[in-house]
């Protein structure tokens, strides 16, 4: 499967980049080509470009962290929507290979079919999981 390797490193740097405010980029499929599809700054954005017969794969990225610290961590979303064909559905597997060839730093891996398995906050609790101790003041907030 080829992937517009040159668009999707671009993308995937802009998302890893602390100097612009992108935070997720998805990229589609167009005939037999994986490129860029979109990329954007809300979350709710992203969600919105995963269509119920369709293959997207996302780089997401979250802030983590504590009063302390501040640190980006990011995810690898394989979105496969519920109205997506057996056939299709059988390729991502394969296909994702090639995507992770340019997306090779990510802190979660996620396989969705079903927009409430991306729910924000348990998303961004099972990235945090991954980040190992969180240090911060020990207060409590009540």
């Amino acid at each position: 499967m080829p992937v517009d390797r040159e668009a999707m490193y671009d993308a995937y740097n802009e998302v890893r980049s602390d100097d612009n405010e992108t935070s997720w980029a998805t990229f589609k499929y167009q005939d037999k080509l994986i490129t860029l599809d979109g990329k954007g700054e809300k979350y709710e954005d992203f969600l919105a470009r995963l269509g119920d017969d369709e293959r997207v794969y996302g780089f997401v990225r979250f802030e983590t962290g504590d009063e302390l610290s501040r640190r980006a961590k990011f995810a690898l979303i394989t979105w496969v929507g519920p109205k997506t064909s057996v056939l299709k559905k059988a390729k991502v597997s394969t296909d994702k290979a090639f995507v992770k060839e340019i997306i090779q730093s990510y802190a979660k891996e996620f396989l969705a079919d079903s927009l409430s398995d991306l729910d924000y906050d348990t998303i961004l609790a099972a990235v945090k999981a991954t980040g190992g101790a969180n240090y911060g003041t020990g207060v409590r907030k009540e």
